[in-house]
């Protein structure tokens, strides 16, 4: 293996565990906000629907993010955040355009 190919693999294995990390972080954010246990919430559930999440907790979710990950987030992405998922795609995407 070259050193190039090794190295390769060490920038992979940094960013997927530095993407785990804040993945785990927002979740940890927004379970906080809407008062439920981590078990609860998946990569699908919705906010609102499944959590009782009102849009009060959404602008509380958006301001804990900006926060607590450095980060501006504009509120037009409001409707993308519906679940995690939808969190974490804007979250890379604000990262991503830094």
């Amino acid at each position: 293996m070259s050193a190039t190919t090794i190295l390769t693999f060490f920038r992979r294995l940094i960013v997927s565990s530095s993407v785990e990390d804040r993945q785990e972080k927002i979740k940890q954010i927004v379970c906080e906000i809407l008062e439920i246990d981590p078990d609860e919430v998946t990569e699908t559930s919705l906010f609102a629907e499944d959590h009782d999440a009102d849009s009060l907790r959404a602008i509380e979710i958006l301001a804990a993010l900006e926060k607590q990950l450095g980060i501006l987030i504009d509120q037009q992405e409001l409707v993308r955040m519906v679940n995690l998922r939808g969190i974490n795609a804007v979250v890379d995407g604000v990262l991503a355009a830094r």
